[in-house]
């Protein structure tokens, strides 16, 4: 952990809001159009919607007078001993006063309640209040007082609802409705007191705002604090019937203190809420890190396409993730400590690492878990060696990891060779794994890594392995230090610094996908509209028409219904030709044998013909005819297609295609919006990604041609929305750089 508190580190810088209103003539850049743009302020411009009228920019509820209210009222507040009521209005009392909130308790059976006087319903208020506590079994009548009292805000702590099932997700419905209806904003219900816990106040520097929707699993984050990280607010979700995740979020993103927001999410609410609001964090470079449970396989899919097989629901938010910066790691260890580090690092200088440590064995462990995750190791150069050596013994390597062989840290050595590594400009990170504890030359060693980091602005990390923890060079000097990061396990410590340093490489470069989304129709959308058939699947000559109007390229060829028009067609298209079945009810043709490559005489193309339309009769497929297709021999079979998430809407997936598409298994897949840089980086994470450079004297394929396939598939999604429930481009054909590529096959799904 980051120790505590007092230092120099700097929090976050804000860029200036700026709110940008009105719509502005569309110009097309791979398939998207000119941003409107919005640097994040409380409530983004109404018309800055996309093309299916979605939201471009997350709304920020104004939470100040949830967290700080200046008037409470606890409706049901108890002072009987021994009732579940009266402990938590005897802990929202003493946090009003931490505030500096009036608090009301209601209750229409006491006069009094702790001493203070008790009304006996909302409409008996002294005055307006910010936030309404609920102790009640069923909070829905309640809304509507509330409603009439103009209460900003409420905390439903019931339960029974969507947790318990059908019922209780009808109940929550319903309490949902009166919500909206209301006006006001509603946290819970299954919520709990976290909210009003008590933080420590003595503590500086950046903050860690946590949101979780099991209140037990934030007490690891929360209990950093102890350990002197700041935290903020805590935002227990519960059911999220009204205030979710994303609100939270948002918020926490616009607060100057928050330097990372910590999460725990069970499931979200809204795909889209949820990018908008990591969006808007996103903006602001505040890091966001999250436990997101769930990564189980959804079931099988009735999908008929390749792509809808290949992803689950977990995989796409993922993806989501990943694509808006949110770093999402399994457990609440590295939760709690990546958090702390993001929270409180300065900017990395560069994003060399170095190791250094008194044993070889324990500097060479370190480093191939730290390369093998993508941390960079570089070798530090002559001059940086030679210099070392003055203080290190020549037999040991001092190359990067750094071995000190043990007794140079007990004297003047130590600290001379911390500040050398850190002189190093290649060097942004250095960390020291410290196996064990070895009075005195480990509180020596801690003591330098302090003092040498008081005085650099790189992160210096400590891993101190020892199982105790008591031992005053952990539990003092390293904690004590606001400038040095000190995690408890090689584990944590690597994915802590692989994610701080991803964070500000993703937040330096960051350009709003929101800011390229389509705001009106393109004219491919309304040729691509014209030729959906609603409930239906498309052919493949009907979906490569789709494909046309969007200007994906396909091959030459003619539909035909007969075996003489068969043989002009491929004396117009060129042998050799592809002939190939097609007709609505067809998902994979070639199991059925419906497919004839190298047909290069006028006689194979006739025998083709017959055996096609043979094989469709006994298998009793309706055909609308057949296609004969210019042949295209060389290239990478890739696989682009679309599909549809529960969650978040049109998902578009690109990875290595073929015969063999779902064996492999090597897609990847991202979700809309996202512009060239993010679908090149979705290539990049494909297993196969050599392929596309040419192996085995193959030549280099046309990225540039792929990834603009996969744009304007893109943009397909996002125009035709609901209306197109599946696409699938296999094979993609990439040629070599320079030709393009060829959509060979492709089948649609019309909802």
């Amino acid at each position: 952990m980051l120790g505590s508190t007092h230092g120099t580190l700097t929090t976050h810088s804000r860029p200036a809001r700026v709110v940008a209103c009105g719509e502005q003539p569309p110009h097309t850049v791979h398939g998207m159009s000119e941003p409107h743009r919005d640097g994040g302020g409380q409530g983004a411009c109404p018309v800055d919607r996309d093309v299916s009228g979605r939201p471009l920019h997350a709304p920020v509820p104004d939470l100040d007078r949830f967290f700080r209210p200046e008037s409470v009222a606890v409706i049901g507040a108890s002072d009987s001993e021994g009732r579940p009521n009266t402990g938590i209005t005897r802990q929202l009392i003493a946090w009003a006063e931490r505030v500096g909130a009036r608090l009301h308790p209601v209750n229409p059976g006491r006069a009094q309640v702790f001493g203070q006087p008790c009304h006996a319903s909302v409409a008996d208020l002294p005055e307006p209040v910010d936030l309404a506590v609920l102790l009640v079994g069923d909070p829905l009548p309640v809304i509507e007082q509330l409603a009439e009292a103009k209460v900003k805000f409420a905390v439903a702590f019931a339960s029974g609802f969507a947790e318990t099932g059908e019922r209780g997700a009808a109940a929550q419905e319903r309490l949902a409705e009166a919500v909206a209806r209301s006006g006001l904003r509603l946290l819970g219900p299954n919520t709990n007191l976290n909210a009003f816990e008590k933080f420590r106040t003595d503590l500086d520097g950046p903050a860690i705002a946590l949101i979780t929707q099991s209140g037990h699993q934030g007490r690891p984050v929360f209990s950093l604090q102890e350990l002197g990280i700041r935290l903020s607010h805590w935002a227990p979700t519960g059911n999220e019937a009204d205030l979710e995740t994303a609100d939270f979020l948002s918020y926490f993103a616009t607060r100057p203190e928050v330097g990372a927001i910590a999460a725990y999410v069970e499931g979200l609410k809204d795909g889209r809420s949820f990018l908008l609001a990591a969006d808007r964090a996103a903006r602001h470079k505040v890091p966001v890190v999250a436990v997101k449970v769930g990564r189980t396989e959804t079931g099988a899919r009735t999908a008929a396409s390749h792509t809808g097989k290949l992803t689950g629901a977990d995989e796409v938010v993922d993806a989501a993730m990943r694509q808006f910066g949110v770093i999402r790691v399994d457990g609440l260890d590295e939760l709690q400590d990546t958090a702390a580090l993001l929270a409180r690092a300065r900017k990395p200088t560069a994003e060399g690492v170095a190791v250094y440590s008194i044993s070889g064995g324990t500097g060479a462990h370190f480093s191939d878990l730290a390369t093998a995750a993508g941390l960079r190791l570089p070798t530090l150069g002559p001059a940086k060696q030679a210099e070392l050596h003055q203080w290190i013994p020549e037999y040991l390597h001092v190359a990067n990891p750094v071995d000190n062989g043990g007794h140079p840290v007990g004297d003047w050595r130590g600290r001379k060779i911390l500040d050398a590594i850190l002189a190093d400009p290649a060097i942004g990170v250095l960390i020291c794994p410290i196996t064990g504890p070895f009075p005195p030359m480990s509180d020596k060693l801690a003591q330098d890594l302090v003092d040498a980091a008081e005085q650099t602005d790189k992160l210096v990390c400590v891993v101190w392995g020892s199982p105790v923890g008591t031992e005053d060079a952990y539990r003092r000097t390293l904690l004590g230090s606001s400038r040095v990061a000190t995690f408890r396990t090689f584990a944590n410590c690597i994915t802590a610094v692989r994610a701080y340093l991803d964070h500000h490489r993703f937040v330096d470069g960051y350009r709003s996908p929101f800011d390229d989304a389509p705001r009106v129709l393109s004219p491919s959308a309304r040729k691509a509209q014209a030729l959906m058939r609603p409930g239906q699947q498309l052919s493949e000559h009907a979906a490569k028409q789709l494909l046309r109007a969007y200007g994906i390229r396909v091959p030459r060829e003619q539909l035909v219904t007969s075996a003489a028009a068969a043989v002009r067609a491929a004396s117009l298209v060129g042998y050799p030709v592809v002939m190939k079945a097609s007709g609505p009810q067809l998902a994979h043709k070639t199991e059925l044998g419906l497919v004839k490559v190298q047909l290069t005489s006028a006689s194979q193309v006739r025998d083709a013909y017959r055996e096609l339309t043979d094989i469709a009769r006994y298998e009793d497929v309706p055909l609308d005819g057949v296609l004969v297709c210019q042949m295209i021999e060389r290239g990478v079979e890739m696989v682009v297609g679309v599909t549809r998430d529960s969650l978040f809407g049109p998902t578009v997936t690109v990875g290595l295609g073929g015969v063999l598409v779902e064996v492999l298994r090597d897609v990847v897949v991202g979700v809309p919006p996202f512009g060239e840089d993010q679908a090149r980086a979705m290539l990049d994470e494909l297993r196969g990604r050599a392929l596309l450079d040419g192996v085995r004297g193959a030549p280099p394929a046309d990225l540039d041609a792929l990834v603009e396939t996969v744009l304007r598939v893109q943009r397909m999604a996002l125009e035709l929305g609901d209306e197109l429930a599946e696409l699938d481009i296999n094979p993609l054909v990439v040629l070599p750089r320079g030709q393009g590529a060829v959509a060979l096959d492709a089948l649609a799904v019309c909802r």
